[in-house]
């Protein structure tokens, strides 16, 4: 589980952890439930669209919704250094100026982010202990197709979490990782306006795709 609390982002996401998973994404591309979400996006049509990624990484959403013919992206992550490296990344593949990038905490800066085509929260969830106002707000910057990866709510995930979080409390880590009601959250998306329309899941996390109603 690679998810923590926004005051802990700078301290575990930090330039060193941005670099190893830029280079994993150059040599193999996105890891596998990145590359599930992009390929349900993709087949339901991203064409023209614009991206709205919250936490998004070393930014491989963004570039390879933008190769499928997305019209541009719009980046916000709290960790500044996956944000340089994320930029830096898309200047060398030449897709910069199809990206704006802005700096913080989503649900803080949420008046400030404009609404897109298609969001995604790619193993962002877990990084909030309240995952209501996260969904609510970026649910509402959405205009058609709602994507996330988040943990299965299992009890093997719960111990897993439990066990590592332990372990960061007694090494004074700062880091913590949530688990949230599959249930719930895909209650308050429904009653949001959207409904499932794609689903993964692998050993450890689900892929979800929503579409707005109408």
């Amino acid at each position: 589980m690679s998810c923590c609390e926004a005051p802990a982002w700078a301290n575990q996401f930090n330039r060193r952890r941005a670099a190893r998973e830029l280079r994993d994404y150059q040599r193999r591309g996105p890891i596998p439930t990145t590359r599930a979400l992009i390929g349900a996006l993709v087949r339901m049509g991203v064409g023209q669209s614009t991206l709205l990624d919250i936490g998004g990484g070393v930014g491989a959403i963004q570039i390879e919704l933008l190769a499928a013919g997305a019209r541009g992206a719009t980046s916000v992550d709290a960790a500044s250094n996956y944000q340089d490296i994320a930029r830096a990344e898309a200047e060398r593949r030449g897709v910069t100026d199809r990206i704006t990038y802005q700096l913080g905490d989503f649900v803080e800066l949420a008046p400030e982010v404009a609404a897109a085509d298609i969001v995604t929260l790619d193993r962002v969830v877990c990084c909030y202990a309240h995952m209501e106002p996260l969904l609510r707000l970026s649910a509402q910057r959405c205009r058609r197709l709602y994507g996330l990866v988040y943990p299965r709510d299992r009890w093997l995930a719960h111990v897993v979490v439990g066990v590592e979080n332990f372990f960061r409390r007694l090494l004074r880590n700062p880091f913590r990782s949530f688990i949230h009601s599959i249930k719930a959250m895909d209650e308050l998306i429904r009653a949001l306006g959207f409904t499932l329309r794609h689903t993964v899941r692998t050993f450890a996390w689900e892929v979800v795709v929503y579409e707005r109603n109408g």
